[in-house]
């Protein structure tokens, strides 16, 4: 059954770019145009985490698998096997497996076989056998029975042939002074070819008589192969870039010659995390192939979570969107020319809707959540799927007072063979797969690097004995290509409210929330002692907002109204200290429509300060809720907060105008999920 991938259609849908590269609608339907002729690019889908880029290449591989040869491989997963010799390398254990997966039998077509990739990795297996240690020669050459069975299965699957190599290499052992890479690698290769491979496929050895000093000669070309790989550094590299040429000769050979006619579209290679060093391993040798004129017939899709990546710096770049009925990509002399970079785009809020939809479709939650949950996470697909989900499988008293808060707090099931997990917990240990979180959950509440840099010294002394915690994180940050920004540490809005939830949530001191208390008011004391805008922040998180109030009222007679405005924006966009599964409306609300009595007001004010000051306030708290990511939106509350905007523009000698602005454009901009443009009515929001 396909997966619901919103707004991943340009790549899907039956003229889409996979389609289009591959020559194959899903399953294998009907037969699409090449775009690209025999020279397909590399095709890299860049994004963050949690942009669903492995979902996109899951998803191909459910639609294509057993209609065209097709393997998965994440470049940031490959496991060593256990006790493995010096053959084994990160690069041989993935073309053996890309190998495995290709081969198996597809729709109207013979298995893919790959006797030459077999060769090489069976002659550098070779390398650290010794005479002493049998055991080890006899493990690596068992590894390699699943590829070897992509040759013959009746032979290859067995391992008698183990044997026989192991007693060539005695003999081998025995007549030479010094054990050498190349002799060893012969002797494996010649037992090898006699016992699994046919007499048709023996011809393949003559492929490798085009490697460094081979001269034409098979055998030699392995020999020296093995040699070079034992070398290690460029010349290990060299070898390597031929092995992966094996793996494309190989997956090449069944589509061209008389057999060709049997075979419809082209095999697919999928690279997950293809921006680690691994996928670099693979890609560029068939980028130099392709550049020096050789064609391979693979189309290689590949992800990305790093779109600066040094190997993208000469791609074509596009946007997923704009793939949906042609991809151009203009080729140059340069190498990474040969790659189609496309963007991740984010979801639309309609897309987010229909999530939304598809778990709740009898509409039983609030009708902004979806919207709200879209401005949260910005249309990441990863955490509109599990808040989605989370909403559907809300509990029913719960669900007509959900918010984007809310959602965070609640548990969700994602197997159906385990329990429910919490919501927060798990969004912010796939977005952010780190050992240890608080460090980054303290240091999210921080606004700058020197803020930053101040609360590591001050709070995560024990963290780190040979560096600086704040800049480790920054860094780390940086490799995952998590946005930067001004105003916050953290820059991405979702990420930012994980990290804080956590802060508050997980040192299980509700209702002290001690960690959440000790850290604003670390940075309280930062930013004092006057009533400065940080300070002011940090005391909305701390829920006093009395000070706020008084600042704001005694400098409104300022003549720099939009000034004013910006502090009033900025101190408002503290995070609100807010109850875990907390029913019934938001305590802001009721403060910001002026329901129940004034509270405590400072003495000595007169009668009309004290109107100010309360209007004030009632200002204060509309922009505290109404730009609080966590909340939903409330009209009756954006209605008053023009209407307090509107009576402190009469107030005002000076700076009428832009309060009166405010009152037209705020109200606007956040029933069109904006940020509070400045000056009022500005077009970017800035």
């Amino acid at each position: 059954m396909d997966r619901e991938l919103y707004g991943r259609e340009a790549a899907l849908h039956d003229a889409g770019l996979v389609a289009r590269l591959s020559g194959l609608t899903k399953h294998g339907a009907s037969r699409v145009p090449f775009e690209h002729g025999d020279d397909p690019p590399v095709t890299v889908f860049t994004g963050g985490r949690g942009t669903g880029k492995t979902a996109l290449l899951k998803e191909v591989r459910n639609r294509y698998r057993g209609y065209t040869p097709l393997a998965l491989l994440d470049c940031a997963h490959i496991e060593p096997p256990a006790d493995h010799g010096p053959g084994w390398t990160p690069l041989t254990g993935a073309l053996s497996e890309l190998a495995v997966q290709l081969s198996p039998k597809v729709l109207g077509a013979r298995p893919v076989r790959f006797p030459r990739l077999s060769l090489g990795l069976v002659a550098v297996a070779s390398l650290g056998w010794s005479q002493e240690d049998d055991e080890r020669a006899r493990r690596d050459l068992q590894r390699l029975g699943p590829l070897l069975a992509t040759v013959d299965p009746t032979r290859g699957a067995a391992t008698h042939w183990v044997g026989k190599v192991l007693a060539k290499l005695a003999a081998t052992f025995a007549e030479a002074t010094v054990p050498l890479a190349g002799l060893l690698a012969e002797a494996t290769v010649e037992t090898v070819l006699e016992e699994v491979f046919g007499r048709l496929q023996r011809a393949s050895e003559a492929w490798y008589g085009t490697y460094r000093n081979a001269g034409g000669r098979g055998k030699a070309g392995l020999q020296q192969l093995a040699i070079d790989f034992e070398q290690g550094g460029r010349r290990r590299a060299e070898a390597e870039g031929f092995l992966v040429g094996a793996l494309t000769e190989d997956l090449l050979h069944p589509y061209v010659g008389i057999r060709r006619g049997g075979r419809i579209g082209r095999p697919l290679v999928l690279l997950d995390n293809a921006h680690e060093p691994l996928g670099r391993q693979l890609v560029e040798p068939i980028l130099r192939a392709r550049a020096e004129g050789r064609r391979d017939r693979a189309v290689v899709l590949a992800t990305s979570r790093v779109r600066e990546h040094e190997g993208l710096r000469h791609a074509t770049r596009t946007r997923l969107p704009e793939t949906a009925h042609r991809a151009p990509c203009p080729r140059d002399a340069r190498v990474g020319s040969g790659i189609l970079a496309v963007e991740l785009t984010p979801l639309s809020p309609s897309q987010t809707r229909s999530a939304f939809d598809r778990h709740d479709p009898a509409g039983r939650i609030p009708a902004e959540l979806a919207r709200a949950v879209h401005r949260l996470t910005g249309g990441r697909p990863l955490g509109v799927a599990l808040l989605g989900r989370a909403a559907g499988e809300a509990p029913e008293q719960l669900r007509a007072g959900l918010t984007p808060g809310g959602l965070l707090d609640l548990t969700v099931e994602v197997r159906e063979d385990a329990p429910p997990v919490p919501v927060a917990p798990t969004l912010l240990a796939e977005l952010l797969p780190v050992r240890r979180p608080g460090p980054y959950a303290v240091l999210a509440a921080a606004h700058d690097e020197e803020s930053a840099r101040m609360l590591a010294h001050a709070r995560l002394q024990g963290e780190s004995l040979d560096g600086d915690v704040a800049l480790r994180v920054r860094d780390q940050l940086r490799s995952e290509d998590w946005q930067e920004g001004p105003g916050h540490f953290v820059a991405d809005p979702l990420l930012r409210a994980l990290l804080l939830h956590r802060l508050r949530f997980e040192d299980g001191d509700d209702p002290r929330y001690t960690a959440w208390r000790a850290v604003h008011e670390t940075l309280h004391r930062h930013y004092g002692p006057g009533p400065g805008p940080y300070r002011l922040h940090h005391d909305l998180a701390l829920g006093r907002t009395e000070e706020a109030v008084t600042h704001l009222r005694v400098t409104f007679p300022e003549q720099d109204v939009l000034g004013w405005l910006g502090r009033l924006r900025f101190i408002a966009a503290a995070p609100h200290p807010r109850e875990r599964n907390r029913t019934g409306p938001d305590p802001r609300r009721a403060l910001a429509l002026g329901q129940g009595p004034p509270g405590d007001l400072p003495p000595g004010l007169d009668a009309d300060t004290t109107e100010l000051h309360l209007s004030v306030r009632r200002l204060l708290h509309a922009v505290w809720l109404l730009t609080d990511p966590l909340a939903l939106p409330d009209d009756e509350v954006a209605d008053r907060l023009a209407h307090e905007l509107r009576r402190l523009s009469g107030r005002h000698l000076t700076g009428s105008g832009s309060l009166w602005d405010a009152a037209t454009h705020w109200p606007r901009d956040i029933r069109a999920w904006r940020e509070l443009s400045l000056p009022p009515g500005r077009e970017d929001g800035v």
